[in-house]
């Protein structure tokens, strides 16, 4: 499956890799049950909000990242 920063949370989360190279940039996207109330939206949405705490050059390094896990 092919990953962005436009594939659903739900979907990042369950794949270790993916929820690595997040969780490089973030603290909690893997071990915060809040996660799990945000399942359906997209990574891209979720890190529009103020508390996501991300700049637009890291959400650009995690998508690059996201899709060379291919």
């Amino acid at each position: 499956m092919a990953f962005s920063i436009d594939s659903k949370v739900k979907d990042l989360r369950k794949s270790e890799a993916a929820s690595d190279i997040i969780a490089q940039y973030t603290s909690g996207f893997k071990t915060d049950p809040q996660m799990k109330l945000v399942g359906a939206l997209t990574f891209r949405k979720l890190c529009s909000f103020p508390q996501a705490g991300l700049s637009a050059e890291q959400l650009a390094e995690i998508d690059e990242k996201l899709k060379a896990l291919g």
